[in-house]
């Protein structure tokens, strides 16, 4: 794992050279009431919504105005330059759009400041996201925008064929060895680089099979089990036998994305956003494809939950602006134009079934129904470290270096030490 935190660090030295960062030192947070302008970080915005929220909060604010950060697309990239931001004191960022993940992490290292849980419109969220927005029994964060995977499908080929959207692996594994070939498409990808989305998707496939990577605590390694290997055999045995294409194992969201909406694909497993995008003029599947739940070894399997939240950097230097603007963020109109405008699934419940919407986004019930149905990542103080074993580990597995049985126990291995430092 050397590797792994040696290249990491390369790459944020550099994005702080291009930014002009420079660290050292602390600046003392404000006071708890103090106002003024104000920076969101987050990763890169893909569909381009964020500033057009922010310049609503802006006109109405000219003496609070919120500026927008945008930081590269891959996760651990945005990772690495958030942490390092917040290490260092300097209260750089004041609000962060931070993967639901995290939210463990940063809390437990006193990077985040804790939330007044009656500033913001919680009863009127998701039940399943408010999990993640909590650490050990305190809010953390304000819950913005959630995700569960979904599998796109080519539903003019599966109806050509006599066929339903595949319940299960089994029926997945079949109509991608045999009736994807037939049309000259590869059959199944997700996202299986050695990076978060790689952790995500086996994650899924772990929890599909009815197992866990960590214990409720964070504390307790679960993943040496026969569920564990059934789920990451699963996926072993794809790119083995050529139904999850080798071009798979360097796939990110967007490079998936492309694979299915440049027609290359029978199935793919990604989030809801790619649902506009494929479905937009000059795709090659508008009009030609359907979403599904995940499939699992016996009908239909678990997601993780995805999506982030809006935490506030424990050193902002205007705290009190920046916990109005989670308030801001958090409301009904804005939550609405997170779908509307940025293809990404809100976290206000009452929109999942507003006749408008759902007329427009034919996919919001099977959304609500995978967010329900949904499991959190594992929630660990160490969750960087997790992830990153999780990753290199399950990798060198889908290359085939090794078994099933061996990878897990290697998993194993790393986790019981990674977590052995958070207790």
């Amino acid at each position: 794992m050397r590797w792994a935190r040696a290249a990491r660090r390369g790459m944020l030295i550099a994005a702080l050279l291009l930014t002009g960062y420079a660290g050292g030192g602390t600046s003392p947070a404000g006071p708890a009431d103090s106002r003024g302008p104000i920076t969101l970080a987050t990763g890169r915005d893909l569909t381009g919504y964020l500033q057009q929220v922010l310049d609503g909060w802006n006109s109405t604010h000219p003496d609070e105005h919120v500026k927008l950060v945008q930081l590269p697309e891959a996760a651990d990239e945005v990772h690495a330059q958030m942490a390092d931001s917040l290490r260092s004191g300097r209260g750089r960022f004041d609000v962060l759009n931070i993967d639901v993940a995290w939210t463990s992490e940063f809390a437990g290292a006193g990077w985040i400041a804790p939330l007044d849980p009656a500033a913001l419109p919680l009863k009127s969220l998701l039940p399943s996201v408010l999990d993640t927005a909590t650490f050990r029994g305190r809010l953390y964060a304000a819950p913005y925008v959630t995700n569960a995977g979904l599998l796109y499908y080519r539903k003019d080929i599966l109806d050509r064929a006599g066929l339903e959207p595949p319940r299960t692996w089994a029926e997945l594994e079949r109509d991608a060895a045999t009736v994807a070939p037939r049309h000259g498409l590869a059959g199944y990808a997700g996202q299986f680089l050695p990076y978060e989305g790689l952790t995500v998707n086996v994650d899924e496939a772990v929890e599909s099979a009815g197992g866990t990577i960590l214990g409720p605590d964070g504390r307790t390694v679960t993943v040496k089990s026969a569920a564990a290997r059934e789920g990451l055999g699963f996926l072993m045995r794809g790119v083995r036998d050529g139904w999850i294409p080798q071009e798979a194992l360097t796939y990110k969201e967007e490079e998936s994305r492309l694979a299915f909406q440049d027609g290359g694909l029978l199935f793919l497993r990604n989030w809801p956003y790619v649902y506009d995008m494929a479905s937009a003029p000059g795709s090659k599947v508008a009009g030609k494809f359907g979403v599904a739940p995940l499939p699992g070894p016996d009908g239909p399997g678990a997601s993780v939950l995805g999506g982030s939240n809006l935490a506030v950097d424990a050193h902002s230097r205007h705290p009190r602006t920046a916990a109005d603007l989670l308030a801001y963020m958090t409301s009904e109109d804005v939550q609405r134009q997170v779908l509307t405008r940025g293809s990404l699934p809100p976290v206000w419940a009452d929109l999942y079934s507003d006749p408008e919407l759902t007329a427009r986004y034919p996919y919001l019930p099977v959304l609500e129904q995978s967010v329900k149905a949904a499991k959190p990542r594992p929630k660990s103080a160490e969750y960087e470290q997790v992830s990153l074993a999780v990753a290199a580990v399950t990798s060198d597995a889908l290359r085939q270096h090794a078994s099933v049985r061996a990878s897990i126990a290697r998993l194993d291995r790393e986790l019981r030490h990674i977590v052995s430092r958070d207790k």
